[in-house]
């Protein structure tokens, strides 16, 4: 598991264990290049390989957040680590996981990234920063066009929505727990080889986007 903060990265890390999980954890900052490929080394050595990625990093950026007020450097912020995160993270992973059997791509992402949601009549989204929306519609063209460029039945990338969920993101906020949160991103992780590849799901099934 990798994380920018070593105290929660390493808090973490022992109740995974402490559920008896063989889990250990790496220093990752998806806006640093350097900090990018080191994890993936690190894997190499300790793990012997990759079978499933999960893009989970994402920020939403200082507040407010309206079209007409936004600043232009809290977009490139959260785009940064929103979307060249996902590339960056991705890229240095994939040797590993051409070599998996059954390789997994995972990149959560959010429902407030859907035009066909927000266009809509009748449904209503709330107030999203605006930034972090827009990050979220460009984190899905990423991830459909990195499934249409591998092409391999075997490579499953796929995009998760865990809806709002009580965590730092929403200032815990969210109506659902971390538990029901988790739970897309372990459906997809462990699809099948003949499961679905470049597609967008919930609980409840696809997202329209």
């Amino acid at each position: 598991m990798g994380a920018r903060d070593q105290r929660r990265r390493d808090t973490a890390v022992e109740k995974l264990r402490a559920a008896g999980i063989d889990a250990f954890g790496m220093p990752l900052d998806v806006t640093d290049d350097a900090s990018v490929v080191a994890p993936a080394e690190l894997i190499a050595d300790q793990a012997g390989g990759l079978d499933v990625l999960v893009n989970n990093a994402a920020i939403t950026g200082c507040m407010p957040q309206t079209p007409t007020t936004l600043d232009p450097t809290t977009v490139r912020a959260v785009v940064e680590t929103n979307v060249n995160g996902v590339i960056g993270v991705t890229n240095a992973m994939l040797p590993m996981l051409r070599a998996s059997a059954s390789p997994r791509i995972l990149n959560m992402s959010s429902s407030v990234g859907s035009l066909a949601l927000h266009t809509t009549p009748g449904i209503e989204m709330g107030p999203v920063p605006a930034g972090y929306l827009a990050s979220k519609t460009f984190h899905n063209a990423i991830t459909i066009q990195c499934a249409k460029e591998l092409g391999d039945p075997n490579i499953l990338i796929n995009r998760g929505c865990p809806g709002l969920t009580e965590t730092d993101l929403s200032g815990f906020s969210g109506p659902r727990t971390p538990r029901q949160g988790a739970a897309i991103a372990i459906h997809l992780a462990t699809l099948f080889d003949d499961g679905p590849t470049g597609g967008f799901f919930n609980d409840a099934g696809t997202v329209l986007w």
